[in-house]
């Protein structure tokens, strides 16, 4: 029996089967959570569905996180099924494609920032307000992706490290404000991977090659990596953790100077 036996998940962001939230969903499954997810159109729907069938789940639902309506006639569908939620995964981030090359400068504008606030960032909050009914005094957790952007410069990801920064500050308030509610709110900064949602960033194969060669586990780190962290702090092994960002990216974080070999 699984660490999550027992425990019921959704699962927010699934795009293809290289998706940090595929792996996600892997983890949850091989430890005994059972599934929901959720795909942004039809044209995912057809992957979310096989993902589903594979880890033995039949609930999947079309879902627009830009529509308060739409969030909430999932969670009115989910609970007609389960009478709650135990975890709740956001792997959701979006800024147009423009914004996401070249200099920061020269690419923000005033919609794209909203754009890349509203998909990224508010977002979160959203999807916990309509899952707080169906979360509260379970021991419940929320758990949301971001990326080393959030609180360093990298080149081309522009305004999506300040949505991203935005998230960060959105977890800590959740986790205050849902901790005496029995919900915990963390996050994982994982390491770049090259999933759907990265490669409309500008340098992607630049970045993952400095980042083998600069990490001290000198690999790239795998969605089977950040799965298998976010197992652990959605489960009640990690019922003391809330509020925190867990970096899952072979340590590049902590690398202050990088100097080439002779």
């Amino acid at each position: 029996m699984g660490f999550m036996a027992g425990k019921r998940a959704l699962i927010v962001g699934v795009a293809s089967d290289r998706s940090i939230a595929t792996g996600i969903a892997e983890a949850f499954a091989r430890e005994g959570a059972e599934l929901a997810f959720t795909y942004q159109n039809e044209k995912l729907k057809r992957r979310v569905d096989a993902l589903a069938e594979r880890l033995g789940s039949n609930m999947t639902y079309e879902l627009d996180v830009a529509s308060d309506e739409n969030i909430a006639a999932v969670f009115d569908a989910i609970g007609e099924k389960w009478d709650g939620i135990d975890v709740l995964v956001h792997s959701v981030g979006f800024a147009p494609r423009e914004q996401l090359d070249g200099d920061f400068i020269d690419a923000v504008d005033r919609e794209g920032f909203r754009i890349a606030h509203d998909i990224s960032a508010y977002s979160l909050a959203a999807l916990a307000k309509a899952a707080l009914p169906l979360m509260q005094g379970r021991n419940s957790a929320i758990l949301a992706l971001s990326y080393l952007g959030a609180v360093k410069a990298v080149p081309h990801y522009n305004v999506m490290g300040l949505a991203k920064a935005s998230l960060e500050a959105c977890i800590r308030f959740l986790a205050m404000d849902l901790g005496p509610r029995g919900i915990r709110v963390n996050g994982i900064s994982a390491g770049a991977i090259k999933t759907l949602a990265a490669a409309g960033i500008g340098g992607l194969r630049k970045m993952l090659a400095h980042m083998e060669k600069v990490s001290p586990i000198r690999r790239n780190v795998t969605i089977d990596d950040v799965g298998n962290t976010a197992a652990f702090l959605c489960s009640d092994l990690a019922s003391g953790i809330t509020g925190e960002i867990t970096y899952v990216d072979g340590g590049y974080n902590i690398i202050g100077m990088h100097l080439d070999d002779d």
